[in-house]
């Protein structure tokens, strides 16, 4: 039972990463969730502004950051103001940190590798 929850967890975190790669990787996307995180809270008028596409592009890769819980949203009036959720990046934070134990240990093998080589 143990087992076969452990390997679901897997698949929903994989799952995870992927959205969040997705989303990340549209230029665009990533510009305005970086300029949430950096500047704080805004408007879609003030994202529009300087994201270099229009208003109804805006709102759509708000829409798609916001799927992926990269972003959030309140009301304000008429105005929808988006945050940052950065602790949603924590996956591939883990993932990072994951992929770069990895490589240090290929990295430890192959110098001990080149070690015994030396002798």
């Amino acid at each position: 039972m143990a087992q076969s929850i452990a390997h679901w967890l897997c698949i929903v975190m994989a799952d995870t990463r992927d959205l969040l790669f997705r989303t990340l990787s549209d230029p665009t996307r990533r510009g305005i969730f970086e300029r949430l995180c950096r500047e704080g809270e805004q408007t879609v008028g003030a994202l529009t502004d300087r994201a270099g596409v229009s208003q109804p592009a805006v709102s759509k890769h708000l829409a798609v950051l916001k799927q992926a819980g990269l972003v959030s949203d309140r009301q304000a009036g008429r105005q929808t103001h988006y945050s940052a959720r950065r602790a949603a990046l924590t996956p591939l934070l883990d993932w990072t940190k994951e992929m770069a134990g990895f490589w240090e240990d290929r990295f430890d093998d192959l110098e001990d590798l080149l070690n015994r080589m030396d002798q």
